[in-house]
Formats: structure tokens, sequence, C-alpha cells
């Protein structure tokens, strides 16, 4: 019996695209498809992501529940100028500072401030980047997270590491290539930040 040519294209498309939805329609951003079926990715998965890697591959492996031996995280910069940073570096390393601790690493807070700070209409806060606001670290970290980006076009590289602060070896590293989707590309577009 011979199938309708309908059928087959049904048949067809069924098997090679639908498998592409089920994946995940980011799985088509850059493609010539993106701008019917292309989806934002999502920064806290891919976070996870790299906390996961760094945590699984650290030699000698980090200890989790040691709060005399935090891990300390810090914001993802510019490679090309390693004094600048963005909201994307920025969203990043709360992200995986928030997966590190769901991990149960002791991760210690570097923005704290001293004191608490009450405005009118803006509420409380504990948290600064200014130097003189922040408290002294205590602990000796484990570990400090330090990761960098790079673009081109459309494309974003993200390089992280885990450093022993000891003696600076990195314990270690893991690297990503991200299609920046309209989202992304808006945290890297904002005016950047010089870090201090």
């Amino acid at each position: 019996m011979i199938n309708p040519p309908g059928i087959v294209f049904l048949r067809l498309f069924a098997s090679l695209l639908l498998p592409l939805f089920f994946a995940g329609c980011s799985a088509l951003n850059c493609t010539p498809l993106e701008s019917s079926l292309g989806a934002e990715k999502n920064l806290i998965t891919l976070a996870a992501q790299i906390a996961d890697d760094l945590t699984q591959k650290a030699v000698p492996p980090l200890m989790p529940r040691q709060p005399e031996l935090p891990v300390l995280t810090t914001t993802f910069v510019n490679n090309d100028n390693l004094q600048e940073t963005s909201r994307f570096g920025r969203i990043l390393q709360e992200h995986i500072t928030s997966r590190l601790v769901q991990l149960n690493y002791s991760v210690q807070e570097i923005k704290l401030r001293e004191t608490l700070l009450m405005r009118e209409q803006s509420g409380e806060t504990m948290l600064s980047r200014n130097l003189k606001d922040i408290t002294k670290q205590t602990s000796s970290p484990q570990a400090i997270l330090v990761g960098t980006y790079s673009y081109t076009n459309r494309t974003m590289y993200i390089s992280a590491r885990l450093i022993n602060p000891v003696d600076r070896n990195i314990i270690s590293a893991t690297d990503y290539r991200l299609c920046m989707d309209a989202v992304s590309y808006t945290h890297l577009t904002l005016p950047t930040k010089r870090i201090v």
C-alpha cells in the first residue's frame, strides 16, 4: 500500500522536528529557525550547571558544610577588560552563589555591611558594594569562584574557575558557549560598571 504524499510529509515532520520541541526551543537559537521557534535562555539553569560542574570536577574536592572553610564568589568580568563587569556578570555570580548554598557549601557573603542601612521609601539593606561599608572577612576560604565572559556577535563564551587562594592553583574549571537571546544581550548592552 502506498501512502499519500501528505501522510509521508506529516510522518517526516513528526520524526524530524517534534524532537526539537521536546528538547527545548532554546536549541534553535542562533539558527535560521530562531525568529519563529527559539526560546529565552534560562540563566538560573545555566548558573546551576556551572556550579554543579565546578564542584563535581574540583581536585581536591570541596568540603561541604564547613563554615570555617567557605567559598567566596566574585562577579564575572569582561575578559577583554578585567576591570569591567555587566549586569550579566552580577546575575551569574548571584545564581551560582545560590546553587553552591543549595549544594550545602558554605558561602561567605562578601557584600555584607557592618550595619543595617535604613532609608525612607527604599527599605532596609545589609548589602553594599562600597568597601568602607563591608565587614572584614574572618574565615579563610577553601576556594574562590572567578569567571570571565567574552562575546562576539551573538555568541558568548563563559569561563568559570575555582581557585585555591593559598597557592593560586586552579582546582576546577569549566567553559560554556551561550547563544545570546534578547534577554542576555540586553544584560550586556547596559552600561558596564568599573570594578574598584
